[in-house]
């Protein structure tokens, strides 16, 4: 399931400390026009996430902890996962307690056992049925609160016994598409969700389980870490820019900036801001000036570079060389923004449409799939991929990505890609109609009676995508650039050809590998033969 031992954070998260409850309120959502009570935020964006805390509460921290697992498990993990393990993972996550010599991981706080004796606990036929539609995750009251609760228990009852091959196991079940929740529950658990009812109770019941205690790495001393006053005028920045990001405080945010610039007309972080603010209201004119100051006084910001290229990507004019001019500016930024930040997934998103826009697709898909790798739950970089493959006419291709987000547990991800599907099929029976114009022109030689045409053969269209999850047992490049895939599936071995292992879509890891072996891994192939098959793209997990 994971996507290798490198961590990746698909989107940058910035802590912001408060001293105390009042402070913190100065963020804090809006109900009914008064701030919320809370002791932790985590703000979510597409550019960046921040994590605001109370720093005058008993455990701050538990909220940065939750979140950051959340961080953790949609940038490295390249299988969606359903909600009842991805909340249960982040509440696994959040219950770390780290001192200066060791980090404990895996308590479960007391405070689910109290939440668990109040809603009681969800029956687990119930809890993994739940998607993200789903009332039970969405609606505030006892029945979401009981999800979380009932999640974190199960999934520290999973880590405590070792099962997270059977987690996979289960998954792989439901997405293939062979085996409904409940069926798949119990072939990869060994027992149906009921008799588990049973075993988590009992679980429960006891108040027993395991934590690891971990050390903390050398090096971590307080004295080995400098620290420096935040000035005033930064921290105002900081502060507009946690607005910038929040629906209710956009307005605040845009007065805040101009307040800033007022003192300091060269402020990088200001002119940033509210750049950002007026591309986000589409108001072109003014994020061009506000990028332009922002360039120039910071050249070495990655999202002053990144933000300055979006707009190259909303405004690109209607003359075609002025959209040539503007995505060569595009590009130049981007790859100094990615130079900065090599895990910078939106900014390799962004420079593949900028190489799209120069006509130049094999450097998109590089970019795009780059971008997958980092981010690879995200699937607007995923669709972004099939679209280019649709556009270079590599159908099969297309195919094999759209497929597999046809296994997402989010319903509307799954009518995008079912409606995507139809029109690769489209676009192949127009250019099947297309390729056979010409022969049937050919039919019809001079000197020959129209009334009887020479028989015109249309080429059958290739077969159709299959998809297999199964483990690499090793590679055989010994006739490169092809090579053969030796994949175990179940109990049944298949040898799988790459006709190029340079130009074969790979997701997970940077290129093809001849080495890999005992490797798990994601295959969309065409069948060729018993056992055999062509490789048309392959996900390591």
């Amino acid at each position: 399931m994971t996507n290798g031992a490198k961590v990746n954070l698909p989107v940058p998260l910035q802590i912001v400390a408060f001293r105390n409850s009042k402070e913190l309120r100065q963020v804090a959502p809006l109900w009914k026009g008064k701030p919320t009570q809370l002791a932790g935020l985590f703000q979510a964006g597409q550019d960046r996430g921040f994590i605001m805390l109370d720093m005058s509460v008993e455990n701050p921290w538990q909220v940065v902890f939750h979140e950051y697992g959340h961080q953790l498990m949609h940038g490295n993990v390249t299988d969606q996962v359903d909600p009842w393990f991805d909340e249960g993972f982040a509440e696994y996550f959040s219950s770390i307690e780290v001192d200066g010599k060791q980090a404990r991981v895996g308590k479960i706080p007391e405070q689910t056992y109290q939440t668990l004796g109040h809603t009681g606990m969800m029956k687990a036929g119930d809890l993994i049925r739940v998607q993200q539609n789903s009332s039970a995750y969405n609606e505030s009251g006892d029945h979401r609160t009981a999800f979380y609760a009932t999640s974190s228990l199960l999934v520290h009852y999973i880590y405590d016994n070792q099962l997270i091959p059977k987690v996979g196991e289960y998954f792989g079940l439901v997405r293939e598409g062979e085996k409904k929740p409940e069926d798949a529950f119990q072939q990869a658990f060994g027992m149906n969700t009921v008799q588990f009812d049973k075993v988590l109770r009992q679980y429960a019941s006891s108040g027993r389980y395991k934590y690891y205690a971990l050390p903390a790495p050398p090096g971590l001393a307080s004295e080995s870490f400098s620290s420096k006053p935040v000035q005033e005028l930064d921290a105002r920045v900081v502060m507009a820019d946690i607005h910038l990001h929040s629906p209710d405080y956009q307005e605040k945010a845009k007065a805040e900036f101009e307040e800033i610039l007022k003192e300091d007309p060269g402020n990088a972080g200001a002119l940033r801001g509210l750049g950002y603010a007026y591309l986000e209201k589409r108001d072109l004119d003014h994020a061009r000036e506000y990028f332009a100051k922002a360039v120039e006084r910071d050249a070495k910001d990655p999202w002053v570079l990144y933000y300055s290229a979006m707009l190259f990507r909303q405004d690109n004019g209607e003359d075609f060389g002025e959209r040539n001019a503007g995505a060569v500016i595009m590009q130049n930024r981007l790859e100094k923004a990615v130079e900065l930040n090599p895990e910078f997934a939106d900014a390799y998103s962004l420079l593949g449409f900028a190489f799209i826009m120069q006509g130049k697709p094999e450097e998109a898909l590089k970019a795009m799939v780059k971008a997958v790798n980092l981010n690879p739950q995200n699937v607007g970089y995923r669709f972004n991929v099939a679209n280019l493959y649709l556009q270079m006419r590599k159908f099969d291709r297309a195919t094999a990505v759209l497929k597999a987000l046809q296994t997402s547990s989010d319903p509307e991800v799954v009518s995008h890609a079912q409606y995507a599907l139809q029109k690769v099929e489209e676009a192949k029976q127009a250019e099947a109609e297309v390729k056979a114009e010409p022969a049937r022109a050919r039919a019809f030689l001079p000197g020959q009676p129209s009334s009887s045409p020479q028989p015109v053969v249309v080429p059958a269209p290739p077969g159709s995508i299959n998809f297999a999850k199964g483990k690499i047992l090793g590679v055989d490049c010994s006739a490169k650039p092809a090579a053969v895939l030796q994949l175990l599936v179940g109990s049944k071995t298949w040898k799988l050809h790459v006709g190029d292992t340079g130009h074969v879509v790979v997701i997970g890891a940077d290129e093809f590998s001849c080495s890999w072996a005992n490797q798990r891994v994601a295959v969309n192939y065409r069948k060729t033969g018993e056992g055999t098959g062509e490789v048309v793209s392959v996900e390591i997990q």
